[in-house]
């Protein structure tokens, strides 16, 4: 045993109550009671019926010498359970379009395993990477979407010019997310070669836009869920 649960002594985990709505409106919640030798702490579970989940713990020490003095720690979370009802649109750069209609093919897919209906999609086209930020910076803004998917490709040249389009992307997206308050979800290959580019797009090592969009329905669910004003 060691030296830290020496000092807790025993622990045991009881179940204290169980709610659950019958009309399914209200969340799942149990909670659980953990009692140490010196400190009992209380631990309770939110499940949002697919759509995300919260932790709060409070903790009590019995001697009062204020070891554990967290009244209340909640962890929350999104869910990937399901994005039924929630809308995405999906930002992407025209330029290099051989690897990026792929990576639309993959985000487009995982929407649709994930019962995103087709509607509730909409797909923008910009001539390249240096257009995304200040197209999803509006359409974030209108807060007609619970997340931006911004997908695109820049592949290493002989000049300075790429790391200028891949600073300017990375930033553009990042600074639409923050100035919108709209989850803006980086999808930008940004490779050495054209090969490393069509292995990310549905290659050996996977289609990056399938993999972004599950972190768009992730960040979508985090925000109404938890994050709403």
């Amino acid at each position: 045993m060691s030296a830290s649960a020496l000092a807790f002594g025993q622990c045991n985990l009881v179940p204290r109550a169980t709610i659950l709505n019958s009309t399914q409106s209200q969340p799942h919640r149990q909670l659980f009671s953990l009692s140490f030798q010196r400190q009992s702490v209380t631990l309770s579970f939110t499940q949002f019926l697919g759509f995300g989940s919260s932790i709060e713990r409070h903790c009590k020490d019995r001697n009062g010498s204020g070891l554990f003095r967290t009244d209340a720690v909640r962890e929350l979370t999104g869910s990937v359970i399901s994005a039924k009802g929630h809308r995405f649109a999906i930002v992407v750069a025209r330029f290099n379009d051989l690897i990026t209609k792929k990576l639309l093919e993959g985000a487009l897919d995982t929407y649709k395993n994930y019962s995103v209906r087709e509607e509730d999609i909409d797909v923008v086209w910009v001539p390249g990477c240096f257009e995304i930020g200040v197209v999803a910076q509006h359409l974030g803004k209108s807060q007609k979407y619970h997340a931006i998917l911004c997908i695109g490709a820049v592949i290493r040249g002989d000049t300075s010019h790429y790391d200028a389009v891949v600073n300017a992307a990375t930033s553009g997206v990042l600074s639409a997310g923050l100035n919108s308050g709209t989850p803006c979800i980086f999808g930008v290959l940004t490779c050495d070669t054209l090969e490393q580019a069509f292995n990310r797009a549905g290659g050996k090592s996977g289609n990056k836009g399938a993999e972004t969009a599950l972190t768009a329905i992730e960040m979508a669910s985090l925000f109404e869920h938890h994050l709403k004003p």
